[in-house]
């Protein structure tokens, strides 16, 4: 949570309290209803962590997201503009604002918006992976046959913005 604040200047929880137990962060960090998700830092990145929120989303149990390469989050044909992203993070440590379209377990398709996608550091100050986190997503809609919508075509009402 500190990569967070040193990233965008806040909290990555607003209203918790800082200097708080570690235990009571990592309860409230799971517990968070925004989606948190971060993976390592190997070349075919396997996510380290899920809050219940993201696995809820997902409809995974936490041994099948965490260990799982994060790429597989994202249907094929959304995975070059994922890793375009991730690499811009990367390079300016933080990015505000991402949107994309992600896929859980089933194959269901949602679009994710105003995310934010942040480097990780280990205590020595080294790059150890980067994390996500982001409140609003919402169901997109299967075309006749399963098939991905058509271009133009309304999403359905999901959550919406949950911050």
């Amino acid at each position: 949570m500190a990569c967070h604040r040193l990233a965008f200047d806040r909290p990555l929880l607003a209203g918790v309290q800082h200097g708080r137990s570690p235990l009571q962060a990592a309860q409230e960090l799971f517990v968070a209803a925004t989606v948190i998700l971060a993976h390592d830092g190997s070349a075919d990145p396997r996510l380290i962590y899920a809050n219940r929120a993201a696995l809820v989303l997902w409809r995974r149990p936490w041994n099948a997201m965490v260990g799982l390469p994060s790429r597989l989050t994202a249907e094929p044909a959304e995975r070059q503009s994922r890793a375009l992203a991730l690499e811009k993070a990367r390079r300016r440590e933080a990015v505000a604002g991402y949107a994309g379209v992600r896929v859980d377990s089933g194959g269901r398709r949602f679009r994710l918006e105003k995310a934010r996608l942040w480097s990780l550091r280990d205590g020595t100050g080294q790059p150890a992976g980067q994390a996500a986190a982001f409140a609003t997503w919402w169901w997109l809609p299967e075309a006749p046959g399963g098939s991905p919508p058509p271009a133009g075509e309304e999403a359905e009402p999901g959550w919406g913005d949950r911050t």
